[in-house]
């Protein structure tokens, strides 16, 4: 069983918008803190964004504050990340992952492409 499962990539036009979703298993969702991270060949996996158990408390990366939005849906054991005003510099794959739980494999992740 996967315990991460990203979907909602794709191949988007400078300034558009994307919706990532990350259905998580194996582990009580409700009780983890989430984050999204992002990976360019070549390049360390970096922290885009986190979000609180309850969803209280929201963290971002300078790069992506003020467009991009963490949410969750623990009824669903989800977590997704709206895009917005997308940049090429956001072209990535993406991943998500509860921070704590290092023995967890990460999933595949989702391909973001931005361009024109």
């Amino acid at each position: 069983q996967v315990p991460f499962v990203e979907s909602g990539g794709g191949l988007v036009q400078p300034g558009g918008s994307l919706r990532l979703s990350c259905l998580a298993s194996g582990f009580t969702f409700s009780s983890y803190y989430m984050s999204w991270y992002r990976q360019v060949p070549g390049k360390e996996r970096e922290l885009v964004a986190g979000i609180s158990r309850t969803g209280g408390t929201t963290n971002y990366a300078d790069s992506v504050k003020g467009r991009f939005t963490i949410s969750r849906d623990n009824a669903k054991n989800t977590v997704y990340l709206q895009m917005n005003s997308l940049k090429p510099e956001d072209t990535a794959v993406y991943y998500c992952k509860a921070p704590t739980l290092r023995a967890l494999d990460w999933g595949q992740g989702t391909q973001v492409t931005v361009s024109s």
